[in-house]
Parts: structure tokens; sequence; C-alpha cells
């Protein structure tokens, strides 16, 4: 049972990749560079603090992400790498219990299954039940759990 689970999405919850300058084209020519160039999307200062409380009080910490839509082995392994980097340039003191960065269109819930989402994308959020949250709703449920 993993009830007491929180994932995140990256590109578009806390990852502002759509924001990257030329990301599209970049992403087709099979740069990477858009992961790593990213701006946060949220005050990763106070996101990182409500998380380690949140890990102190029993949950536990997992992200959710896919891969490009076009894609190589190659790509996928450049892509996964540069969004383990972003994840340890923004979010260091946060110790993530999984870390799941899979084919893109993926089913989320069959690869986590259970617990709390934050997704950007609504059918993410519809196939995952009652608990996924629009990203703008994240710190305040957030909040909630650590109240």
């Amino acid at each position: 049972m993993k009830s007491n689970w929180i994932y995140f999405d990256l590109d578009g919850t806390i990852v502002d990749l759509y924001g990257v300058e030329n990301w599209l084209p970049m992403l087709i020519d099979s740069n990477p560079a858009p992961y790593k160039l990213a701006a946060p999307l949220v005050n990763m200062n106070k996101l990182a603090r409500t998380l380690n409380k949140l890990q102190r009080a029993g949950y536990k910490l997992g992200i959710i992400s896919w891969l490009s839509k076009s894609s190589t082995p190659e790509y996928d392994k450049a892509v996964t790498a540069a969004k383990l980097w972003w994840l340890k340039k923004h979010l260091n003191s946060v110790n993530w219990d999984e870390i799941n960065i899979v084919a893109y269109g993926r089913n989320k819930w069959e690869v986590c299954g259970e617990g709390i989402l934050f997704d950007d994308e609504a059918p993410n959020r519809e196939a995952w039940g009652g608990n996924a949250y629009h990203p703008d709703e994240m710190m305040k449920v957030l909040s909630s759990l650590t109240a």
C-alpha cells in the first residue's frame, strides 16, 4: 500500500520546461539542454522545506516524469541525466524515495500505483484517480498534510 506516497511530475509541474526558448526544436533535435536550462515553477526553498517536513512525518516522496516524445536509447539516457541533474541542483536537500523517468505516454498510475500525484496534464490526473492535483494546488495540499 502506497497511500503515504507523494509523486511529482517534473515538466510543467515544478520545472518550467515550456518556458525555455526554442524548447521544442531542441527536443526534436535530440538536444537535452532544455531539461537543464528550465527554471523552477515554484519557490524551491519553500518546497524543499515542506517536503523534508513531510518525510519526517512519514511520507515517501517520488518523481514520475516522462522522457521526450522523440526518443532513442541514447537520448533517453541524456534526458534522464539532465532531469536528475536538475533535481540535484534545485532540490538537493530532498532525498527522493523513488525516481521514475519513463517512456513518454506511459500510464503513471501503472508505474506508481497509489498516493498523491501533482501533474500539469489533465489526462494523467484523470487516469490517476481522486488524489491527483494540478500544480496550482500543490503548496495548499502539501501544507494541509503538514498541519
